[in-house]
């Protein structure tokens, strides 16, 4: 989603070649291949194969593939994006190499040392030599840890520039094959002859569903919830496999559904009532398009979406988030506006400064 926006931008400004390289880390068909196709990303230069295992079996895997690439490659750059395993083995296999690393959604911080997100954030700023944030909390932490901030640039939100080119290409499109489309269909049907009601439910962070205490504290508000607002729930395959292994049911008001592919799911949530998700990217997007998300969470590394969107910080504890997303859905819930420079532009602005400072290095 992160890099659709970026190949349309390197080639508007067209002043660098460049190689897409698919590290592997995502792999199922619904998570991986239909995002390439929906969302206009060209087949990768590169697919590293690199899938599966735990975080230092899949880093190091990436980290030796990419290795033998940029050996034989010799690239002037090595861009990467967000928080994955990918971006920090991309990252240190680059700048050991003496490549200049470029870091698109960069200084991020939820302080929250127990999310793997946040370790690679950390390692990945750390020896990251052009930052490329999306709001001014990122420029402060950034700063704050000491970063030359001649090499900060506050550029806005690819994941924004994502989302409404899409959401504009979705009103273009007949939207009756979707996979989501039959749910709304449903809930459209049971509303009759008022617009369809529903929220939307994603889950997937290791916190809130790898063992039975908390994710039992959720179900408890999944259920309560669903009975004022039926649910969809699209379920990351651990999330569906630790439901089953717990044995949790969370009742016959929320919809179980297999991953979505992006248009699908985007077509699902845009008309949502109310977001429930531990997603960053989510978070983001719904404040995009101005849905109330609430966020399972204690933290948040996007706190621009709270001050400004239309995300609210809730944490998991069912008697302080039942009460306050059933006030939500009573009371049409909060809007939020969309942050400065997250304008549909950012992809633009990086592919620039980029080009620049690559061009720049290799005359001097």
């Amino acid at each position: 989603m992160k890099i659709a926006p970026l190949v349309r931008a390197l080639r508007a400004d067209g002043r660098l070649s460049w190689k897409l390289v698919h590290t592997g880390q995502h792999y199922d068909r619904n998570m991986n291949e239909v995002f390439f196709e929906e969302l206009g990303i060209p087949a990768p230069d590169v697919r590293l194969a690199c899938g599966g295992g735990t975080h230092a079996e899949q880093t190091g895997k990436i980290m030796v593939a990419y290795e033998a690439l940029c050996a034989g490659e010799k690239p002037a750059a090595c861009l990467v994006v967000g928080d994955v395993n990918s971006t920090l083995a991309c990252a240190i296999v680059a700048k050991k190499a003496g490549i200049p690393v470029a870091h698109v959604e960069a200084g991020l911080r939820s302080g929250d040392l127990q999310m793997p997100e946040e370790i690679n954030r950390l390692v990945t700023d750390a020896i990251t030599d052009w930052f490329f944030v999306t709001e001014p909390s990122a420029v402060e932490h950034l700063t704050r840890e000491g970063k030359d901030p001649a090499r900060i640039f506050h550029v806005g939100h690819v994941m924004a520039d994502n989302v409404l080119y899409q959401a504009e290409k979705l009103k273009q499109i007949d939207t009756s094959g979707l996979d989501s489309d039959t749910f709304k269909r449903q809930m459209a049907a049971l509303a009759h002859p008022g617009p369809a009601r529903y929220g939307v439910v994603t889950l997937h962070r290791p916190s809130n569903v790898d063992n039975a205490e908390s994710l039992s504290r959720i179900a408890s508000i999944l259920r309560s919830v669903s009975q004022a607002l039926p649910l969809a729930f699209p379920v990351h395959p651990r999330t569906r496999g630790h439901l089953e292994q717990f044995g949790i049911d969370l009742g016959p008001r929320v919809t179980l559904m297999t991953p979505q592919a992006y248009m699908s799911f985007l077509h699902l949530w845009k008309d949502a009532e109310v977001i429930l998700t531990d997603s960053g990217g989510l978070q983001e997007e719904s404040t995009a398009l101005g849905i109330p998300c609430v966020t399972l969470r204690d933290n948040t590394e996007r706190p621009i979406t709270v001050a400004q969107g239309s995300n609210t910080l809730a944490g998991t504890d069912p008697q302080v988030v039942t009460p306050l997303v059933l006030a939500l859905i009573r009371d049409g819930g909060k809007r939020g506006q969309r942050p400065a420079l997250w304008d549909g532009n950012a992809a633009n602005r990086i592919a620039g400064i980029l080009a620049d400072r690559v061009l720049a290095a290799q005359s001097s």
